[in-house]
């Protein structure tokens, strides 16, 4: 008898509840309905003007696009290093930066760097769905964190040394500050008790600072809260992109800091994994890193928080339950409280409101399959204009239910 053929067990991951929401936005709007779509993390600006200028000039000029180099032309890899001079005031060598098929190549190429099957890596419940996913699809088990409100969702070591006591010893922990779907921040204090925690104990931080240069100051203050884990220690991973910061999601570039006991086998795996990051991306990113596209970016921050203020004084009026502060990037997340209503939970809160009000918001059960099944998240990445009068369709919505 012939044998059936089969899907891989570690493939069958979870899908984004985002990506069913996103396909019906863009039904409603090819039906003609005004959709106001607060769901992506993703700057609706686009590049910098230098960057998009630079691209031009590449492909008019006929410039032949070949593979590069597995980890980065080497002008990319010094532009990033001084960017962390500028930034954090820190030596970074050419040599340790990896630049990788968005920060999404570099979660896979670290850890299959930095893990064997069977290891255990703890991160933050609620967060970024995609590091669970990848992880577990790599045999490695995941340990989460139940991360409320008195830790401000974000990783303590009172929640890892009980991690710890009841799984064994750990391999790695995730950090992401500012976090994706909360958006809080760990501050340089927490970040070093994180950092010698994981050092004393030999476990490999992974430190996701795609949204740096994204955040707020604290009230009454003009200081920035982003600190980067290569401040304190070189052997952690740091991750980042140009996706946020810069707007360049669609050009699938982003970058590692990579130690230097994990070098010679980042760079074999990159050239197996991927060959190269994208090439006409690289070379026009070099222009992310002027005055001019600093200053867009910077721009864009402002504006970021001109909506961010908006949307954290409507809190009130929306009537939602408990909500992560909003440190940086560009979400609010909020369980629904009394306002849930008659829906039998977030998912479908979302699509009543979808359908009624043509506004789009995202479940936390893409988040946090324990408790998000009563929270959302609310992306503030549109802009002022379309954050402003979502708000008014949702609280009409919520008059209504």
């Amino acid at each position: 008898m012939q044998r059936s053929l089969k899907v891989a067990d570690r493939a069958k991951v979870s899908p984004f509840e985002v990506m069913n929401i996103l396909n019906r936005v863009a039904q409603l709007r090819a039906e003609g309905r005004n959709i106001i779509s607060l769901c992506a993390g993703e700057p609706g600006d686009g590049a910098p003007s230098a960057v998009s200028q630079r691209a031009a000039r590449i492909h008019t000029a006929g410039t032949a696009l070949t593979y590069t180099p597995a980890l980065g032309i080497r002008e990319l890899r010094i532009a990033i290093a001084e960017h962390y001079k500028r930034w954090y005031n820190i030596e970074v060598s050419p040599k340790n930066v990896a630049v990788t098929t968005g920060s999404s190549g570099a979660f896979l190429l670290m850890f299959l760097s930095a893990f064997n099957a069977g290891d255990k890596v703890a991160l933050a419940r609620p967060g970024y769905p995609a590091y669970a996913n990848i992880l577990r699809t790599l045999g490695i088990e995941v340990v989460e964190l139940a991360a409320g409100q008195e830790s401000r969702y974000q990783p303590t070591v009172e929640l890892l040394e009980a991690a710890w006591q009841k799984h064994g010893a750990l391999d790695g922990l995730m950090l992401a500050s500012p976090a994706n779907p909360t958006g809080t921040m760990v501050s340089g204090d927490e970040l070093a008790l994180l950092t010698n925690w994981c050092k004393d104990r030999g476990v490999r931080l992974i430190s996701d600072e795609i949204y740096h240069g994204i955040d707020y100051p604290e009230p009454g203050t003009a200081t920035r809260r982003s600190v980067s884990a290569w401040e304190l220690d070189a052997d952690t991973i740091v991750i980042s992109s140009f996706s946020k910061y810069w707007g360049m999601t669609g050009w699938r570039l982003g970058w590692a800091l990579v130690p230097n006991d994990m070098l010679p086998t980042v760079d074999a795996l990159a050239g197996n994994v991927a060959l190269c990051p994208p090439a006409p991306a690289q070379y026009a990113a070099l222009a992310a890193f002027t005055e001019a596209s600093y200053a867009e970016a910077e721009a864009r921050v402002a504006e970021f928080a001109r909506t961010r203020a908006a949307v954290l004084d409507s809190i009130d009026r929306l009537g939602w339950g408990e909500s992560a502060p909003a440190d940086g990037a560009f979400y609010l997340y909020a369980d629904l409280g009394e306002k849930l209503g008659s829906h039998a939970n977030a998912a479908a809160y979302c699509a009543a409101l979808l359908e009624i009000e043509g506004v789009a918001i995202v479940p936390g059960d893409d988040f946090d399959r324990v408790n998000g099944h009563s929270h959302v998240r609310l992306s503030f990445a549109a802009g002022y204009q379309a954050v402003t009068e979502a708000i008014e369709r949702i609280v009409r919505f919520q008059d209504k239910s």
